[in-house]
């Protein structure tokens, strides 16, 4: 990250934010589907709360993470936990590359999904398509992936503000009745706790996007602003979705099961189209943390990754992921793999950030190593 031109204000302390949020929408909310799983179980009252303490813990995390990076001048996830773990740095891309699987995995059978509700296509049509243009996406690397995350986050923030108003409009007296006297349900705690978990991966997948900042106050003041960033379009959904509760839990697609309800047709494909971009964009990001990550190790040895190898693992992380998701169908996988990685990353990530890279930032600076990596 040193020696490269100062960004503008936007490119250091928002994007990062906006880098994350894409990182997490799609294979954290777009459909409404981990919403459901993680908060809307512990009632209206429960949900918002352990939505609010999942989005304390990514500013926190985010805040410490970015800061961390800054320190060991890391612009990847090998840099990062080679500072971190030490030789056990490699425990963490196991674990990495078996999330990402997973995520692109949901990702993939929810592309399948909405394809078949909203235009009656075969399932693998949604879905190839999403690859493909993941795939396309990557192959250009950091900065494309950048300028992606500009326009799309337009569309996803307008279009979540406007679901919001139409869902007012049209049912909005049942959203305040299910707050009025509730008490918080069992487990919104864990829900919390669990569903940033996971989704902190986020945090370490988009180091790349950190290549404009200059110092410590531009890593921790992005990401502080990371958590409210990734979670507003998440809040805006929760409160239409409690409008149906508890009813909606059970729908595969919560976001179609809103949509059906507005009696906006247009309205329709364009939600539609929206998670199609937050899809896309999780995709790229996780993806884009890969092929950085091995950019980094060959920049070591004097060479450059040539985009023809760019293109090729994306193309066998996203086929191999939508193999998966085929076998498996997206409520099963959310259900059963969200929440253990979620644990595992608390353990392997979070843990060992709030108390050995705590120490290092605020109680031993000096121990800044050289870089490790040549930034790409």
């Amino acid at each position: 990250m040193a020696g490269l031109a100062q960004g503008s204000v936007f490119q250091r302390l928002v994007l990062p934010g906006l880098a994350f949020k894409a990182v997490v929408i799609g294979g954290g909310y777009a459909t409404g589907r981990e919403i459901s799983e993680f908060f809307l179980t512990s009632g209206p009252l429960g949900g918002l709360l352990g939505m609010i303490l999942a989005m304390a813990l990514w500013s926190l995390v985010c805040a410490l993470t970015f800061a961390f990076a800054q320190l060991v001048k890391a612009s990847d996830y090998r840099q990062f936990f080679k500072a971190l773990l030490g030789r056990g740095w490699f425990i963490f891309e196991i674990a990495y590359v078996l999330l990402m699987v997973l995520i692109l995995a949901v990702m993939a059978a929810a592309a399948g999904e909405i394809g078949i509700a909203v235009f009656g296509w075969p399932g693998w049509v949604g879905t190839g398509l999403l690859m493909a243009v993941t795939i396309g996406v990557t192959t250009f690397g950091t900065a494309a992936a950048e300028r992606m995350f500009r326009y799309s986050s337009l569309l996803i923030y307008g279009v979540y503000a406007l679901f919001l108003l139409l869902a007012l409009t049209s049912f909005g007296d049942r959203i305040g009745p299910q707050f009025a006297g509730a008490q918080p349900g069992s487990g919104w705690v864990a829900g919390g706790i669990s569903y940033a978990g996971y989704n902190l991966i986020g945090a370490v997948a988009i180091l790349p996007f950190l290549r404009h900042q200059t110092g410590r106050r531009d890593a921790i003041l992005s990401g502080l602003l990371a958590g409210p960033l990734a979670m507003l379009p998440a809040l805006l959904f929760f409160l239409a979705m409690v409008a149906f509760y508890p009813a909606i839990g059970d729908a595969t697609l919560p976001s179609d099961y809103l949509l059906r309800r507005l009696d906006a047709p247009w309205f329709l494909y364009l939600f539609q189209a929206m998670i199609f971009a937050a899809l896309l964009e999780t995709g790229v990001g996780m993806v884009n943390a890969i092929d950085e990550r091995v950019a980094a190790s060959v920049a070591e040895r004097g060479a450059t990754l040539p985009r023809a190898a760019r293109f090729a693992f994306g193309a066998v992380l996203v086929i191999g992921s939508a193999v998966v998701a085929a076998r498996i169908g997206l409520i099963e996988l959310i259900a059963q793999g969200y929440g253990f990685f979620g644990w595992i990353m608390l353990a392997i990530f979070v843990a060992p950030l709030l108390t050995i890279g705590v120490w290092r930032l605020f109680f031993k600076p000096s121990a800044a190593p050289e870089p490790i990596g040549t930034q790409t």
